[in-house]
């Protein structure tokens, strides 16, 4: 059996102790999001803390943890007759990325219920996950129906199944627990909404603190067990001190006072709903309990605040997760100049330890990660850094800096010139983008089979119910009519007798289902002088970030390139990280000539990789330029124009469905967008008609190739 890394030996990282800590005291206040680069302690903290959790007493030989003083009435194990039970440690369940629907909530025994007539109901990882903690490390790239049973169980402490008729609900009371990297994309705001605390984790830049982290993971690798035995004290404490809590809590008293305070920060922060006010209290009430009182004071607000609020502060998909401690302390101020009524008096501290909220417990060092990670430091009052740092090297932004003059040999034909002053000049500072606005939606022709979404049509998991087809593989939707209508002809030659229908595997038919799948979204835009105009760079990036919005919204994949000067960039290379883009896009300069093909031969290239890589996820190319190709050649060569033609061409014959979005504007139009669009076989859209509501928008759709081969 694996030795688990103590908790009280990880270093550190004072806020995610903290709040899990918390949780493990008040299961109520609704688990931990965890957010944080790779290495940074998190999977280490979370698993480390299930070891902390008192024993649970259950029925034995009950499935589904029952409590013997009180047994779900529901317990499809049951019923179970008020006792005596037996201990054991609570459990740590992981869900992983790839889970299915079954897996989590469970599944029924088809065979055994159309042969037999019973309900065999098989539990899930919501079932063992009862009375224990439930670890879901990645759960932004979790998907999102999984998500919404998982929140669901979590919210309403029962998971239940309805399925072909039979119905079973069994009680499911978890610690949730949720690890992410937001480089790899966002949960969505209404599921942040659902997890009750969230914590940020950043490496620590403390010298002495990282080489104690080397230090103890190297100890704890060379010797599990004895590293384990050294700290089982200090883990024995902190058990003590948890149970010692618990007891502490139903006496603690949440006041008026301390509820008008959880009132005004939650108003003052403009949270949506009511929920955010609900966590906060609860929150409030575990630290109390937590430092060994039994009333909750101003300092257990501010600290509940920083710990539920950050991630009901998002205000659009974009925006990081955070919260002004300023601002926090100036409502808090406030109120007190309003309501001056002061909190008890503080005393000495009688709870077990005698320490306060800020002391997570156990030794001056916390919580640390698995092998090859560092540790990383994080208290709740710290403000979160930008999700998307700017990662580009000096080497790139020198590339993207163009001389003031074209070669000689530069080919400036009819149609080919660049816009206004600066067409061929040097970089231009990145403007902002204009006002994001609701898009039309694009779709990929044809049917696909990629990960669910909620962009274009596919067979998946969910959706209605199209036809019927041998399983392939584990039985996941079972098409009951259709199985009947297979296994009856076959019923007097097996032997039938009874009133039981037999059936073997052979005649078992899965559903068929349609529904929508997430796409690879790949931008291709435009970033020349001919581009450079202020208010109309500002407007195309506005419309890229609704574009991008839709993305997010629909569970895509993205990319960006960007071309200029003599080149195309991987600006971002294929990602689930829609924010990530749009830091991208908001930092991207203009300037320079238009090396259209360069562009469309870099989209051809990615693209290329990510069927290998992905071969389910079907592209949608977004081509954003006013079509217009300038860029030096050889003398007797093809022209620029020529050149990207060719290129789309090249990609049309790979079956990539496309959208050029025209950037063309005055009153005087080449259409060279429009001819790009028919190169791509594409559709040709202006930024008016990407408008969701705009009347030309309703009438227009993705065209298709004649290509079976990408079009099926």
């Amino acid at each position: 059996m694996t030795t688990t890394y103590p908790f009280s030996a990880i270093v550190g990282m004072d806020g995610l102790r903290l709040a899990l800590l918390l949780n493990a005291v008040s299961p109520a206040v609704g688990g931990v999001l965890v957010r944080g680069e790779k290495g940074t302690a998190k999977s280490t903290a979370v698993r480390a803390i299930a070891s902390l959790l008192p024993e649970v007493d259950v029925v034995a030989g009950c499935r589904f943890s029952c409590d013997p003083a009180a047994p779900d009435p529901s317990c499809p194990d049951g019923p179970h007759e008020p006792g005596t039970g037996e201990a054991r440690p609570a459990r740590m369940v992981e869900l992983p990325v790839g889970a299915s629907e079954d897996r989590l909530v469970g599944a029924l025994d088809i065979e055994r219920a159309l042969s037999d007539g019973v309900k065999a109901f098989e539990p899930g990882l919501l079932a063992d996950a009862h009375r224990g903690v439930l670890y879901v490390d990645e759960v932004n790239l979790l998907h999102d129906h999984l998500i919404d049973l998982l929140l669901d169980a979590a919210a309403m402490g029962a998971s239940y199944v309805e399925r072909e008729g039979v119905s079973v609900r069994h009680a499911a009371r978890f610690l949730l627990v949720g690890t992410m990297n937001p480089e790899e994309g966002e949960l969505r705001p209404q599921l942040l909404d659902r997890f009750g605390l969230t914590v940020e984790v950043a490496a620590s830049r403390d010298t002495e603190e990282r080489v104690e982290v080397v230090r103890r993971r190297l100890a704890y690798d060379e010797d599990p067990e004895g590293f384990a035995a050294r700290w089982a004290a200090d883990e024995e404490a902190l058990r003590e001190r948890i149970a010692a809590a618990r007891a502490l809590l139903p006496r603690v008293a949440l006041g008026d006072r301390a509820l008008r305070q959880i009132a005004a920060v939650c108003a003052g922060f403009e949270v949506d709903g009511m929920r955010a006010d609900i966590v906060t209290a609860r929150t409030a009430t575990a630290l109390a309990a937590w430092a060994g009182r039994t009333d909750v004071r101003t300092e257990d607000v501010r600290g509940a605040a920083l710990l539920s609020l950050p991630h009901r502060r998002r205000r659009a998909p974009f925006d990081a997760p955070g919260l002004d401690e300023d601002k926090l302390d100036e409502i808090l101020r406030q109120f007190e100049e309003d309501d001056p009524e002061p909190d008890p008096d503080p005393g000495p501290e009688d709870g077990p330890g005698g320490s306060g909220p800020d002391d997570p417990g156990g030794p001056e060092d916390g919580p640390q990660e698995g092998a090859g990670d560092g540790a990383r430091e994080q208290a709740p009052p710290a403000e979160p850094e930008p999700s998307v740092p700017d990662q580009r090297t000096g080497e790139h932004e020198a590339a993207d800096r163009e001389p003031d003059s074209a070669p000689a040999d530069v080919d400036s034909g009819p149609g080919e010139a660049d816009d206004g002053a600066g067409g061929a000049g040097g970089e231009r500072a990145a403007v902002g983008a204009a006002e994001p606005f609701r898009t039309r939606r694009l779709d990929v022709p044809g049917l696909g089979e990629g990960a669910a979404g909620r962009r274009s049509r596919a067979r998946s998991a969910h959706g209605r119910t199209t036809g019927a087809r041998r399983p392939r593989g584990t039985l996941s939707a079972l098409h009951l009519s259709a199985t009947v209508r297979a296994a009856a002809p076959h019923q007097l030659a097996r032997g039938r007798r009874g009133p039981g229908l037999l059936v073997r595997r052979d005649d078992l038919r899965e559903a068929v289902r349609e529904g929508r799948e997430g796409n690879l979204v790949l931008f291709v835009v435009d970033a020349s002088g001919s581009m450079a105009a202020r208010k109309r760079m500002s407007a195309i990036k506005g419309a890229v970030l609704s574009l991008l919005l839709d993305a997010y919204q629909r569970r895509d994949k993205v990319g960006l390139i960007t071309f200029r000067g003599a080149d195309a960039e991987l600006a971002l290379p294929p990602t689930s990280s829609v924010d990530t883009a749009a830091a991208r896009l908001e930092r991207l300069p203009t300037g320079g000539r238009t090396p259209l093909a360069a562009g469309l031969l870099k989209a051809r290239e990615v693209l290329r990789v990510e069927r290998l890589r992905d071969p389910a996820r079907r592209p949608l190319l977004v081509v954003v330029t006013d079509g217009r190709a300038t860029e030096a050649r050889r003398s007797g060569g093809p022209t620029p124009v020529e050149r990207a033609g060719r290129a789309a061409r090249m990609l049309a014959g790979d079956g990539v469905a496309s959208v050029v979005v025209d950037c063309e504007s005055g009153p005087v139009r080449l259409g060279l967008a429009g001819a790009l669009a028919r190169e791509l076989r594409g559709t040709p859209v202006t930024l008016d008609e990407l408008r969701a509501d705009s009347v030309t928008a309703l009438v227009r759709d993705v065209r298709t190739v004649s290509n079976p081969r990408r079009a099926a």
